[in-house]
Protein backbone atom coordinates (compact mmCIF):
# COMPACT_ATOMS: atom_id res chain seq x y z
CA UNK A 1 0.00 0.00 0.00
CA UNK A 2 1.24 3.39 -1.12
CA UNK A 3 2.36 5.72 2.24
CA UNK A 4 -0.33 8.33 3.03
CA UNK A 5 0.87 11.06 5.05
CA UNK A 6 -2.99 12.62 5.82
CA UNK A 7 -5.94 10.27 5.23
CA UNK A 8 -9.62 12.87 4.81
CA UNK A 9 -12.34 10.91 5.85
CA UNK A 10 -14.97 10.68 3.19
CA UNK A 11 -18.47 8.74 4.93
CA UNK A 12 -20.62 11.05 2.01
CA UNK A 13 -20.31 14.11 3.81
CA UNK A 14 -18.33 17.11 4.67
CA UNK A 15 -16.28 19.34 2.24
CA UNK A 16 -14.02 17.07 1.50
CA UNK A 17 -12.87 18.50 -1.65
CA UNK A 18 -12.43 22.17 -0.13
CA UNK A 19 -10.78 20.32 2.88
CA UNK A 20 -7.99 18.29 0.77
CA UNK A 21 -7.27 21.25 -1.27
CA UNK A 22 -6.58 23.29 1.42
CA UNK A 23 -4.33 20.71 3.41
CA UNK A 24 -2.71 20.38 -0.03
CA UNK A 25 -1.99 23.89 -0.21
CA UNK A 26 -0.01 23.42 2.89
CA UNK A 27 1.51 19.66 2.96
CA UNK A 28 4.04 20.13 0.10
CA UNK A 29 5.72 16.94 -0.59
CA UNK A 30 3.54 14.90 1.52
CA UNK A 31 0.71 12.42 0.05
CA UNK A 32 -3.44 13.58 1.08
CA UNK A 33 -5.55 11.16 0.12
CA UNK A 34 -10.07 11.25 0.62
CA UNK A 35 -10.87 8.00 1.19
CA UNK A 36 -13.72 5.51 2.90
CA UNK A 37 -11.40 3.02 2.87
CA UNK A 38 -10.62 1.63 6.79
CA UNK A 39 -7.51 0.05 5.93
CA UNK A 40 -5.86 3.05 4.21
CA UNK A 41 -7.07 5.25 7.29
CA UNK A 42 -5.89 2.73 9.63
CA UNK A 43 -2.53 3.29 7.69
CA UNK A 44 -2.30 6.93 7.50
CA UNK A 45 -0.20 9.50 9.98
CA UNK A 46 -2.58 11.64 10.60
CA UNK A 47 -6.23 11.57 9.84
CA UNK A 48 -8.72 14.85 9.34
CA UNK A 49 -12.30 14.13 9.90
CA UNK A 50 -14.30 16.90 7.87
CA UNK A 51 -18.01 17.56 8.99
CA UNK A 52 -21.03 19.30 7.35
CA UNK A 53 -24.99 17.99 7.89
CA UNK A 54 -26.50 16.43 10.84
CA UNK A 55 -25.63 14.82 13.60
CA UNK A 56 -27.51 11.82 12.97
CA UNK A 57 -26.64 11.10 9.65
CA UNK A 58 -22.84 11.26 10.25
CA UNK A 59 -23.26 9.10 12.85
CA UNK A 60 -25.56 6.97 10.39
CA UNK A 61 -22.96 6.91 7.22
CA UNK A 62 -20.08 6.62 9.62
CA UNK A 63 -21.71 3.20 10.36
CA UNK A 64 -22.87 2.58 7.24
CA UNK A 65 -19.47 2.49 5.79
CA UNK A 66 -17.78 0.50 9.24
CA UNK A 67 -15.94 3.48 10.15
CA UNK A 68 -16.40 3.74 13.74
CA UNK A 69 -14.15 1.18 14.93
CA UNK A 70 -10.75 2.83 12.50
CA UNK A 71 -11.92 6.16 13.31
CA UNK A 72 -11.86 5.83 16.96
CA UNK A 73 -8.88 3.80 16.75
CA UNK A 74 -7.28 7.03 14.73
CA UNK A 75 -8.35 9.32 17.53
CA UNK A 76 -6.72 7.60 20.05
CA UNK A 77 -3.15 6.76 18.57
CA UNK A 78 -2.41 9.35 15.69
CA UNK A 79 -3.08 13.41 15.23
CA UNK A 80 -6.18 13.59 14.42
CA UNK A 81 -8.26 16.85 13.26
CA UNK A 82 -11.86 17.23 13.62
CA UNK A 83 -13.94 19.93 11.91
CA UNK A 84 -17.34 21.04 12.43
CA UNK A 85 -19.00 17.52 12.85
CA UNK A 86 -15.70 16.22 13.01
CA UNK A 87 -15.34 17.68 16.69
CA UNK A 88 -19.33 17.22 18.12
CA UNK A 89 -19.43 13.27 17.10
CA UNK A 90 -15.91 13.24 19.62
CA UNK A 91 -18.62 13.16 22.50
CA UNK A 92 -20.53 11.50 24.44
CA UNK A 93 -24.26 12.49 23.19
CA UNK A 94 -25.71 15.26 20.83
CA UNK A 95 -29.17 17.06 21.44
CA UNK A 96 -29.51 16.64 17.29
CA UNK A 97 -31.69 14.23 16.65
CA UNK A 98 -30.61 12.59 20.45
CA UNK A 99 -27.40 11.22 18.81
CA UNK A 100 -25.16 9.36 20.57
CA UNK A 101 -21.76 10.41 19.64
CA UNK A 102 -18.39 8.24 20.18
CA UNK A 103 -17.48 9.11 23.54
CA UNK A 104 -14.56 10.08 23.32
CA UNK A 105 -14.78 12.91 25.48
CA UNK A 106 -16.86 13.53 27.79
CA UNK A 107 -20.01 16.21 27.45
CA UNK A 108 -22.74 16.77 25.68
CA UNK A 109 -23.82 18.72 22.04
CA UNK A 110 -26.20 21.32 23.03
CA UNK A 111 -28.44 23.47 20.77
CA UNK A 112 -28.39 27.36 21.08
CA UNK A 113 -31.66 28.75 22.42
CA UNK A 114 -34.09 30.10 20.18
CA UNK A 115 -34.21 33.34 20.98
CA UNK A 116 -30.48 34.86 21.03
CA UNK A 117 -30.08 38.29 21.90
CA UNK A 118 -26.78 40.20 22.08
CA UNK A 119 -25.61 43.25 24.65
CA UNK A 120 -27.69 45.97 22.62
CA UNK A 121 -30.94 43.62 23.11
CA UNK A 122 -30.83 42.77 18.76
CA UNK A 123 -31.99 39.18 17.76
CA UNK A 124 -29.33 36.88 16.74
CA UNK A 125 -30.16 34.35 14.30
CA UNK A 126 -29.65 30.37 14.78
CA UNK A 127 -27.89 28.83 12.90
CA UNK A 128 -24.75 31.04 14.13
CA UNK A 129 -22.79 31.74 10.20
CA UNK A 130 -20.24 33.87 9.75
CA UNK A 131 -16.94 34.94 10.90
CA UNK A 132 -16.39 35.19 14.57
CA UNK A 133 -13.18 35.73 17.02
CA UNK A 134 -11.92 32.58 18.53
CA UNK A 135 -10.08 33.67 21.91
CA UNK A 136 -7.22 30.74 22.56
CA UNK A 137 -7.19 29.40 25.89
CA UNK A 138 -4.62 27.84 28.08
CA UNK A 139 -4.16 24.27 29.41
CA UNK A 140 -2.64 23.30 33.09
CA UNK A 141 0.34 24.68 32.23
CA UNK A 142 -0.81 28.22 31.51
CA UNK A 143 0.33 27.30 27.51
CA UNK A 144 -1.99 27.90 24.81
CA UNK A 145 -2.12 24.75 22.21
CA UNK A 146 0.86 24.57 19.36
CA UNK A 147 -1.92 24.27 16.77
CA UNK A 148 -2.56 28.00 17.00
CA UNK A 149 1.01 29.20 16.31
CA UNK A 150 1.08 31.87 14.52
CA UNK A 151 -2.05 32.51 14.60
CA UNK A 152 -3.12 35.41 16.68
CA UNK A 153 -5.35 35.62 19.48
CA UNK A 154 -9.16 36.69 18.75
CA UNK A 155 -8.59 36.12 15.37
CA UNK A 156 -11.86 35.48 13.22
CA UNK A 157 -12.72 32.39 11.85
CA UNK A 158 -15.71 30.79 9.50
CA UNK A 159 -18.53 29.17 11.70
CA UNK A 160 -21.70 27.56 10.05
CA UNK A 161 -23.28 25.77 13.00
CA UNK A 162 -26.55 25.67 15.16
CA UNK A 163 -25.36 23.29 17.71
CA UNK A 164 -22.36 23.57 20.38
CA UNK A 165 -20.31 21.20 22.25
CA UNK A 166 -19.95 21.62 26.38
CA UNK A 167 -17.44 19.37 27.64
CA UNK A 168 -17.87 18.03 31.13
CA UNK A 169 -13.99 18.61 31.78
CA UNK A 170 -14.25 22.11 30.54
CA UNK A 171 -11.04 23.16 31.57
CA UNK A 172 -8.61 20.21 30.41
CA UNK A 173 -10.30 19.93 26.62
CA UNK A 174 -10.86 23.26 25.60
CA UNK A 175 -8.74 25.15 23.47
CA UNK A 176 -10.46 27.68 22.50
CA UNK A 177 -13.80 29.91 22.78
CA UNK A 178 -16.15 32.21 20.67
CA UNK A 179 -19.30 34.80 21.98
CA UNK A 180 -22.37 34.17 20.28
CA UNK A 181 -23.43 36.02 22.62
CA UNK A 182 -21.82 34.07 25.81
CA UNK A 183 -19.04 32.01 25.27
CA UNK A 184 -19.55 28.26 23.28
CA UNK A 185 -16.63 25.77 22.89
CA UNK A 186 -15.21 26.87 19.75
CA UNK A 187 -11.93 24.42 19.86
CA UNK A 188 -11.15 21.39 22.31
CA UNK A 189 -7.71 19.75 22.37
CA UNK A 190 -6.26 16.61 24.28
CA UNK A 191 -3.78 14.45 23.58
CA UNK A 192 -3.23 13.85 19.85
CA UNK A 193 -6.62 15.65 19.59
CA UNK A 194 -7.56 18.72 18.28
CA UNK A 195 -10.94 19.93 16.72
CA UNK A 196 -12.76 22.79 16.00
CA UNK A 197 -16.69 23.74 15.50
CA UNK A 198 -15.20 26.38 12.79
CA UNK A 199 -14.45 25.58 9.55
CA UNK A 200 -10.59 25.56 8.90
CA UNK A 201 -11.38 25.11 5.37
CA UNK A 202 -13.14 28.48 4.82
CA UNK A 203 -11.14 30.87 7.00
CA UNK A 204 -8.76 31.98 4.59
CA UNK A 205 -5.06 32.40 5.81
CA UNK A 206 -6.26 31.99 9.67
CA UNK A 207 -7.42 28.57 8.66
CA UNK A 208 -4.57 27.56 6.38
CA UNK A 209 -1.99 28.29 8.81
CA UNK A 210 -3.89 26.52 11.60
CA UNK A 211 -3.72 23.44 8.55
CA UNK A 212 0.08 23.67 8.45
CA UNK A 213 0.24 23.78 12.46
CA UNK A 214 -1.53 20.48 12.42
CA UNK A 215 0.74 19.12 9.39
CA UNK A 216 3.88 19.61 11.00
CA UNK A 217 2.11 18.72 14.68
CA UNK A 218 4.22 15.98 16.87
CA UNK A 219 1.90 15.43 19.86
Amino acid sequence: MQKVNIAVVDYGMGNLRSVSKAIEHVASGKSVVVTSDSDVIQQAERVVFPGQGAMPDCMRELDARNLREVIIDAAKNKPFLGICIGMQLLFDHSEEGDTVGLGLLKGNVKRFAEKLVDNSGDKLKVPHMGWNQVFQTTNNQKQVHPLWAGIADATRFYHVHSYYAAPLDSAAVIAGETEYPSRFTSAVARDNIFATQFHVEKSAQAGLQLLANFVNWKP
